[in-house]
């Protein structure tokens, strides 16, 4: 539940549209939801505006599917994310009413429509880096932002980056995917007016040991 889901809720008992018995049962689990396994926290999006994400690597298969049904029985629009293909099978057995992407390694289950503001633009070093791009871009996505994605414009041929300059400034936010050394970021970061948000990766070649390096510099 967001604070909107709360608000319609405690009008339509005040309208006398919904028993409040019945708006109690949807409130309950407030502010969380036991499973033994896991605590749901579907109090989240009311604290902080934006939902439980489900991170599945290394979660039980069976686990993963006791969460999702129980948060597909709230209505829920849920967001998973490293999702290897056996998991998205297991999530298959739950529902169909998924879109999985398999080069972000996100499932977005129950999916519904959203009203998105403003303009988060990804860009990347390389095309290496796109699965943790999309992962960054698609989570942007589901929680209510445009998101533009130029991607393969790292600090090699810096020109590439140059000819979308006009394009990353009209956003509000960036976020520069790159391996390597990460200069990618630093080089956005002395070109526009927003906020840039570093992301190294672990791919390319230099002395990057595993973005640990570049990671020091972001």
């Amino acid at each position: 539940m967001v604070k909107e889901d709360i608000k319609a809720l405690l009008n339509d008992v005040r309208e006398g549209k919904i028993d409040v018995d019945i708006a109690f049962e949807k409130l309950k689990d407030l502010p969380y939801r036991d499973l033994n396994f896991a605590k749901l926290d579907y109090h989240r999006g009311i604290r902080v505006g934006y939902p439980e994400v489900i991170f599945c690597q290394g979660k039980e298969e069976e686990h993963l599917k006791g969460i999702i049904k129980d948060m597909i029985d709230r209505d829920a629009n849920i967001l998973a994310t490293r999702v290897s293909e056996n998991a998205y099978k297991a999530i298959l057995e739950v529902t169909d009413n998924v879109y999985y992407n398999k080069t972000a390694r996100i499932c977005i289950i129950n999916p519904k429509e959203n009203k998105k503001v403003g303009r988060i633009t990804v860009v990347t070093g390389g095309t290496a880096d796109i699965p943790v791009a999309e992962e960054a871009a698609i989570t942007c996505e589901v929680f209510g932002n445009n998101v533009k994605r130029i991607y393969d414009v790292g600090v090699a041929g810096i020109h590439r980056l140059f000819g979308n300059i006009d394009e990353i400034r009209r956003s509000n936010v960036i976020i520069a995917v790159a391996g390597m050394e990460g200069a990618l970021a630093s080089v956005v970061a002395g070109l526009v007016d927003v906020p840039v948000i570093a992301v190294p990766t672990s791919v390319g070649y230099g002395a990057n040991f595993h973005a640990y390096r570049p990671l020091n510099y972001a």
